[in-house]
């Protein structure tokens, strides 16, 4: 055991930049941060024990989390087309034809035949507001 941790040490340093700074192998990066996962681990002690900040191991554990969930997302979710076709309902009218026959007050008789029920409720709004012999008293 002790000999797999001493070999991603070496690996995991690759070099320095001009700052100081340590340049880290990626796919050691990984190997470290999917052993961080697994239950019962000390990140704490992984990073003590690999010579490197447990801050930057979080860091790079968080990293490593939201690529996996960038690509479960993308893997679940297909791409939406450029452009969405635009669907328009086509609403038939119901054509039921009626034959009305109407008696006002004043006696005047109408019947009227194979109307539409989608007019029948103008036409009645229009009568109903006709004056009448028996409706205007004066």
């Amino acid at each position: 055991m002790l000999e797999t941790k001493s070999a991603l040490s070496r690996r995991l340093v690759i070099g320095h930049r001009c700052d100081g700074r340590c340049r880290y192998d990626p796919i050691a990066k990984q190997e470290l941060v999917q052993s961080c996962l697994q239950p019962g681990v000390s990140i704490a002690r992984k990073a003590l024990e690999h010579g490197i900040n447990a801050n930057l191991l979080r860091k790079w554990i968080n990293h490593y989390q939201a690529a996996a969930r960038d690509t479960q997302a993308d893997e679940l979710v297909p791409p939406l087309p450029a452009f969405v076709p635009v669907l328009t309902p086509v609403i038939k009218s119901q054509t039921c034809e009626a034959m009305l026959s109407i008696t006002l007050v004043n006696g005047v008789q109408m019947t009227l035949q194979a109307i539409d029920l989608a007019e029948l409720s103008p036409l009645l709004n229009t009568l109903a507001h006709l004056p009448c012999s028996a409706s205007t008293r004066g």
